[in-house]
Order: structure tokens, then sequence, then C-alpha cells
């Protein structure tokens, strides 16, 4: 279990204020501070009236922040050790304000807490509860420009603090001790209470902020499978959000894989989970606006599967959004960001789809399957980038050597063909009513190919005898799924040769 302190921004408020945060295996834990009731007296509810006695050194002991002026309550923002706030054992700072002598001053200004304060005699009742969340600004620090020892007696900021700790304007000088907290009277603590728990598992993070595409370094929220949502936790430093963020995304991503071991026991060798997680995807609007909304991509079997929603069950697979052949599919790392000012812009497979991407995310994937089916994701970090890669490199890997070999239907010169890809043989060709093969090569007699963009492919081979150059033409219905299952095979073959060789193609892990 880790802890840490970080500023919280509540949307449905849109106040900050600080929260302290509780990493465990399972949760992300939000808590905020409170003041309860420890013991003595009987039950204490959210109000705390208290008895000041001013002394004459150190008046009442406190300072306070705030004030109507500015839509904030009126609250304590400082306890001077050992003198009369402090000496009762029942105020803290972050209470707020709410009676003097038994005049409300919840809607009081700054100006009017301090007189009645300062004015209300030798003896003050004031009348606090403790206010969680407390906006960020009364947390200035104390000698800031504009505080009170910059300023006259009369007036004062609610922005910064307003001393009551000295003599004040009482007419007594000569007064009784400080009372001692009775053992009868209630007993008070300040403690970090669990506010809000966010289940882990299935849960996702986000680094961007709502309608806006420039990465926060510092700020991220985790949003749980059920709903639930952290609200943008900011960091004192950039090194620090990026410490948690990788603590949490590690603690997501070891529960990604306790589910990817479920869900696999109820599947067969052949048709296992390699990898899934959540993913952004880009959305383009008819007026040309571009969206991103949250998908959740998996790579199971022999096909990628993109949800709206994941799928936390056996049966639920069948629902998928989209479900699309690995050895059709083409994987290109389109972005990946390495510092604040430098992009490395990656087109990993020519002569197909030069995609022009003018967003500012990151980390930034795509993926085209037959007919010219494109998707556009992205994800918050790089090492989730890599773990992409490489899982479309091994999914895809395993289903051409589970497949053997694909055949399509194919023509040429009106004659109807097919042509087969196969791990072993490399290149086939041949009738389809007869079965008669009228060509063959190997994958290495492959030297160069051209096609139309629409369905014509031109494939040259070298024949091992002669050396010479034989262009073979075809047409097919689907040619982008051919050409990307002829990638699909070319590559397992190469990486069955030298496994080495597709780690060092690889944009993500170079980098």
């Amino acid at each position: 279990t880790k802890t840490t302190l970080a500023l919280l921004h509540d949307l449905d408020s849109a106040n900050t204020y600080e929260v302290r945060l509780k990493l465990t295996r399972e949760a992300l834990i939000v808590q905020k501070q409170d003041v309860i009731c420890v013991g003595g007296g009987h039950h204490c509810g959210n109000h705390r009236t208290v008895t000041l006695r001013r002394q004459p050194v150190g008046g009442l002991g406190l300072s306070i922040k705030g004030g109507a002026e500015h839509s904030v309550p009126v609250v304590i923002s400082r306890i001077f050790k050992h003198q009369a706030a402090d000496q009762t054992g029942m105020l803290f700072v972050g209470d707020a304000v709410l009676q003097v002598n038994g005049i409300n001053v919840e809607h009081a200004t700054h100006e009017e807490v301090v007189h009645l304060l300062r004015n209300a005699g030798d003896e003050v009742t004031i009348t606090v509860q403790y206010l969680s969340q407390a906006p960020s600004f009364l947390k200035l620090p104390l000698g800031s420009p504009g505080s009170p020892s910059n300023h006259s007696s009369e007036a004062s900021s609610p922005l910064f603090d307003s001393g009551l700790h000295l003599n004040g304007h009482s007419s007594h000088l000569a007064l009784s001790p400080p009372s001692s907290p009775i053992a009868k009277e209630p007993k008070y603590e300040k403690r970090w209470l669990d506010a809000l728990s966010v289940p882990l598992s299935m849960a996702r993070i986000s680094r961007h902020k709502a309608g806006a595409e420039k990465l926060r370094l510092d700020a991220f929220e985790v949003l749980a499978l059920d709903g639930a949502r952290t609200g943008t936790l900011q960091f004192c430093t950039a090194q620090d959000g990026a410490d948690w963020l990788q603590m949490v995304s590690g603690n997501i991503s070891h529960l990604m894989l306790q589910n990817m071991k479920m869900a696999n026991k109820c599947c067969s060798p052949c048709d296992q989970v390699v990898h899934m997680g959540w993913v952004n995807e880009r959305l383009q609007g008819a007026d040309s606006s571009q969206t991103f909304r949250s998908k959740f991509l998996a790579l199971k079997g022999s096909s990628a599967y993109v949800f709206g929603t994941p799928p936390v069950s056996t049966s639920d697979w069948v629902r998928a959004e989209r479900i699309y052949n690995l050895c059709e599919v083409l994987f290109q790392v389109h972005k990946f960001w390495l510092t604040d000012d430098c992009w490395l812009q990656a087109n990993l497979y020519l002569g197909l789809h030069n995609l022009d991407f003018e967003d500012q995310r990151p980390y930034c994937f795509s993926i085209t399957a037959g007919h010219g089916k494109s998707h556009f994701f992205n994800v918050d970090l790089g090492s989730e980038l890599v773990m992409w890669e490489k899982s479309f490199q091994k999914a895809t890997f395993m289903e051409v050597q589970r497949t053997g070999s694909k055949t399509y239907t194919c023509s040429w010169q009106g004659e109807a063909l097919c042509f087969t890809v196969d791990f072993t043989l490399g290149f086939t060709c041949f009738d389809s009513k007869t079965k008669n093969v009228l060509w063959r090569f190997k994958f290495s007699q492959l030297k160069g190919s051209s096609d139309d963009g629409k369905n014509r492919i031109k494939l040259l081979f070298q024949n091992l005898d002669s050396k010479q150059i034989e262009m073979k033409e075809l047409e097919f219905q689907d040619l982008t799924a051919v050409l990307h299952c002829i990638h699909s095979f070319i590559a397992a073959k190469v990486a069955s040769v030298d496994p080495k060789f597709m780690d060092s193609q690889s944009i993500a892990r170079k980098y």
C-alpha cells in the first residue's frame, strides 16, 4: 500500500482541494480529511461549538481566510501552538466558521468576521464545521504579498491570513488563564477518511482533459468499469505524477493479466487471449470535427475485437462492435512521443496507406483491415504502445502458424483462379475448376510488387533457374485483405528464421 497527497479537481463544484491517495493492489482510494469525535461526551454531530478565552499575549491564537465576497466560507487557516485555540483541542485548520457569539456568519464577508472576532470581548463562542473540500486558494502560504502584515489593522484580504493571535481590541488587560479541556467534553481528531474507492480491475487511465488534445504531464484521472471515477488528480511535480501514473497503470495491467488468465481457462488452446486493454479511438464527425471515444481492444485466437465495453463473460465476445481476422489486419505505429518538443512520425508500410494525422495526442497507432476499414487509436503511455505493437506481432504470427495458409479467389484475363499464401510453400496460383497449379514461387523469390490501389496487383518473381523476373498480374475482390495477408505471412516467416529481426524493426520498442 502506497500513499501520497494530491489535489483533486471536482467537476461538479469546480473546486480544487487536497486529498490523500491510497493505492492497493485492487483499488485506488481517495481519502478526504475530516474532524471526528474520538471520545468523551455524547454523540457528536458535524458542528462544534467552542468557547475561547482571549489571552493577554496571543489573543485568540488563530488566523482566518476566505469570505462571502469570494463565494467561499471563512475558514481557520492557522492555529498557533500553546495559545487559546490550540488549548481547546476542538479547533482545527480547515474549520469553517459558522457563528460568532450566536451571530450567523456563513454569508459574511471576511472583514465582517474579522471585526466580530476582534471585538467580541474576552470570551468568544464560535461554532465551526470542518471543511474537507476547502478551496485551494485558502491554502496560500503565510506572509504572501497582501497579508495583514502589509496592511493596516483595519484592512484585511480574504485571500490571505488575517491574524487573530494578537491582543486584538479587547478593553481588558488582565485576563484569567485559558481553561484546559474538560475530561467529559468530546475529544476530536483530524483524520484521513476513505471517501471513494475506485476498483482497478478493467479500469482505465485518462491523461487528457475533456475537449482538449494536449497531454497533462502532472495530472490524470482513473475511471472504473462500474462508472466510478476519481476526478482529475494533480500532483506537486511532473515526476510525482509520472511515478503514480506508472504505479496505478502497473496495478491495472496486473489485474488485466489476471482477467486474461481467467478468460483463457474457458478457451481452447487455439483461441487464447493474447492481449486486451483500453484505447482511445478517433472518430470523424460529419462536420470534419474529431472526437475520441474509449474502446476496448482485444486480441484473441484468430481475431482482433473492438468493443464498446469490456467482455466480462464468455458470451460477451459475440457482441463486439468489430471483429477482424488477424492475418488480414495491418498494425501501424504513427506517432511516438519522445520529449516535449520531439515527435517521431512513423509510416511503417509503404505503398498502402499514408495517413496524415494532425492531432497532438502521443502514442498513436492504427489498424487497417479488409476493404480499407481503418481504426485510429491512441494510448496514454509509451509502455502501452510498446505492448500493443508487440502483442499484435505475437498474435498475428501465432495465427499464421496455426492457419498455415490462406486462399483467395481472383481472376486473370477473365479466368477464375485461386491464389494461396502458404507458410511453407510460399505463393501458389491454380485453376479454381481443374485445381491445376499454374505457378508457384517461394517467399524469397518475391522481388517486388505494385498495385493500382483498387483491385489489381502485379507480383514480380525471380525464376531460380533463369534468374529472370516474371510478372504475375492478378485481380482481387478485396485487394487490401490480400496485401495484409502477404505482409503477415512474410513477416512471420522472417521472424521464424531470425526472431531478433522484428525487434530491430520495432519503432516503439526501439525508443
